[in-house]
């Protein structure tokens, strides 16, 4: 710990003060999505095809629900997560719910047709195929080791007015407790 101080003390020496100013604000990390933000206002998602894109700062002026996962068709997602909220009785109560994967338009629109045949639930399932939204909310992570690239944390979000207003994000990216539907709505 000394000798870490020590070469600090040695390099700032020869540093211009602006420069070690610099490194000590950008060692800050990120915070995730927080209760109050505002949705990212970009055209990156997509529904049913690329060429149908969606900014949920716009579609979301009310009330609203977004459900981020990992992947689709992924097992946590198609057997638990997303048919909690399918299947749940105060859905209808949440306004516009939206299901978000890095995934892309065809596989999310394949996705939601074997959730949901009939579309009865109301919910749009939108692939973030860039991962552009996610990283905007800060909740992507490195799931190179089992979906091959970055990838959505588990996470839903009740939004309101166009704003966060709970943010419910599983501590450990992929598992199914504070975003499962029963904890969200109740």
């Amino acid at each position: 710990m000394f000798a870490a101080r020590s070469r600090l003390t040695i390099l700032s020496q020869h540093l211009p003060t602006k420069a070690i100013r610099t490194r000590q604000f950008h060692s800050t990390l990120p915070t995730m999505v927080q209760a109050g933000q505002s949705l990212p206002d970009m055209e990156v998602l997509m529904e049913g095809s690329p060429g149908n894109k969606i900014n949920l700062a716009k579609e979301l002026t009310g009330k609203g629900l977004i459900v981020g996962v990992p992947a689709a068709f992924s097992p946590g997602c198609s057997n638990s997560h997303i048919p909690g909220y399918i299947n749940h009785s105060k859905l209808k109560d949440a306004g516009q719910v939206f299901v978000v994967s890095v995934n892309d338009a065809f596989v999310m629109k394949a996705w939601g047709q074997a959730l949901d045949p009939s579309s009865k639930s109301g919910i749009r399932f939108l692939g973030d195929p860039t991962c552009k939204f996610t990283e905007a909310l800060d909740l992507s992570f490195d799931g190179s080791a089992i979906f091959g690239g970055p990838r959505s944390k588990r996470y839903a979000l009740l939004i309101e007015g166009g704003k966060v207003k709970e943010a419910h994000v599983e501590p450990d990216n992929t598992g199914i407790n504070v975003s499962a539907a029963e904890k969200v709505l109740g």
